[in-house]
């Protein structure tokens, strides 16, 4: 795969002048291999740059200032092939803004059992080099990804892959806007939040915009704009004869576009990552927009519905740390079971508004009616997701902190046609079992919408919630209530103590 954009990893090693010239040319030989060996690695989707080797408290100073300076750098990977006093790190990294990954490796993967002496002992030190290291970050309380590993294995490589991912989710929220058409749904709590808080810790900001603003964008676009989609219409999905020109319901497509061509402009006007809107204010608006968002989802926007700008965020984010993987991503949102004692499982949907991205075949164009909203009949995408290991997550605002939940699942085929259902639609088995999925998930307080992915690993998201300081909790196959409840309290507890009560 292809690196994407210009985005970096700085590759940072660790030494000392003590071990004199020789060595320090060394030790930059073998870091500079270990870095191009990485920046070639197929799992890691960003360039890995080497920098020059550090020695001194003035050059850890100097190479975070210009890091956090670069914005094409987004983060760092550091390494110490020697001893390198970590004292010297203190001031470079408590400065530091950008996320880390420490890799615990060596230039050599095996002893070399008959001729090694002092000289190699001397030069090959990370056993105690990268201990030393990792004690200071530790002693600063500042979070980063520890990978442990021989440089050149694919497990180690794909960690670091995950992380990268991770970091470039990051910056791309950074300074990031996600747009609010109307408010947030009435009387819903978990899909509100703070968003000056949003704001301050996780850098994107949340600002409502009229509905008549998007209008006014809806009602300038040409038959021409709308003649054009139609045609991406018809050559993209499988459309019925009640949706082509001459049908039924055609009309309500050539409006379902217009609003697409609208929301598209409106977005790239203000400089949008991500939206929202609500049924409960479309004023001026012939239908609530189906397969608009459908398809600004697939072109990497983020979405939520009913005002949840916290989803529209994750869903952008996670669309980011994909890019480029199989699968797909979408907003999602729990809507019904299966109770069947033998075949427990969640029937996840929306009214409109899933992601082709996950799609299992061609989708189908259809106008349904919609009995929420009182306007007309929207036309929306209709398919079944494609089956696999994915995962759902829900970014929740528990007062004095955010908290990210992961419950690992594999989709399913559905056991049954469902021909009056005209939504798009995943069917999963959750892990470990459908009750402890939903009992961890709703002690948990997670949300009844979620950012859906079947590209997105549980290591990625962690390694995200890492970078960005918020509590993490994931439901998998190893998941036991007792423990899961243990967790939830002594993570209270420690949260208060940290930062704080809030309410």
């Amino acid at each position: 795969m292809s690196k994407i954009a210009n985005y970096e990893l700085w590759f940072v090693t660790g030494s000392q002048h003590l071990y004199g010239p020789e060595t320090l040319k060394q030790v930059a030989a073998d870091s500079g291999e270990i870095a191009k060996a990485l920046d070639a690695a197929p799992a890691i989707p960003v360039k890995v740059v080497f920098k020059p080797v550090l020695v001194s408290p003035d050059s850890v100073s100097e190479l975070v200032a210009a890091a956090n300076n670069a914005p094409n750098c987004i983060g760092l990977i550091t390494w110490c092939h020697t001893f390198s006093p970590s004292k010297m790190w203190i001031n470079g990294l408590k400065h530091l803004q950008k996320p880390a990954v420490h890799l615990h490796t060596q230039y050599n993967r095996d002893i070399p059992w008959a001729s090694i002496d002092m000289d190699f002992m001397n030069l090959n030190q990370a056993a105690h080099g990268d201990r030393e290291h990792g004690f200071i970050w530790t002693r600063l309380r500042k979070d980063r990804k520890v990978v442990v590993g021989y440089w050149q294995d694919p497990k180690v490589q794909e960690k670091i892959g995950s992380f990268a991912r991770a970091a470039l989710a990051w910056a791309d929220w950074q300074g990031a806007k996600f747009v609010r058409f109307g408010d947030n749904m009435r009387e819903v709590a978990v899909t509100d939040g703070d968003k000056v808080s949003a704001q301050f810790k996780f850098g994107f900001s949340v600002n409502y915009y009229a509905v008549g603003d998007l209008v006014k964008r809806i009602d300038a676009v040409s038959e021409r704009e709308i003649d054009d989609l139609i045609a991406e219409y018809a050559d993209a999905y499988v459309l019925t004869p009640d949706v082509k020109k001459g049908g039924a319901h055609y009309d309500k497509v050539r409006n379902a576009a217009k609003i697409e061509a609208g929301l598209r402009t409106f977005l790239k006007d203000v400089g949008a990552k991500g939206y929202t809107n609500t049924f409960e204010d479309l004023y001026g608006m012939a239908q609530l927009p189906g397969i608009g968002s459908q398809r600004l989802m697939a072109e990497g926007y983020g979405f939520g519905a009913e005002g949840d700008w916290k989803t529209s965020a994750l869903v952008r984010a996670v669309k980011t740390m994909t890019t480029g993987l199989k699968g797909g991503t979408s907003f999602m949102e729990d809507y019904t079971y299966n109770l069947d004692p033998e075949n427990m499982c969640n029937l996840a949907a929306h009214m409109l508004e899933i992601c082709p991205s996950i799609a299992a075949d061609k989708p189908k164009l259809e106008v349904h009616k919609l009995g929420i909203g009182g306007k007309e009949d929207p036309a929306r995408l209709v398919f079944d997701s494609a089956a696999g290991p994915a995962t759902a997550a829900s970014l929740i605002d528990l007062g004095n902190r955010f908290r990210l939940i992961v419950n690992e699942v594999d989709v399913i085929k559905a056991p049954h046609d469902m021909p009056k259902l005209p939504v798009a639609r995943a069917m999963w088995k959750s892990r470990p079992d459908f009750e402890t999925a939903a009992m961890a998930w709703i002690l948990a307080g997670g949300a009844h919408h979620s950012a859906f992915s079947l590209s997105a690993t549980t290591e990625m998201l962690e390694d995200f919630a890492t970078i960005a300081g918020i509590e993490f909790l994931v439901i998998d196959a190893d998941t036991k209530i007792r423990d899961f409840k243990q967790t939830l309290r002594t993570n209270e507890v420690y949260y208060a103590l940290n930062q704080g009560w809030a309410v």
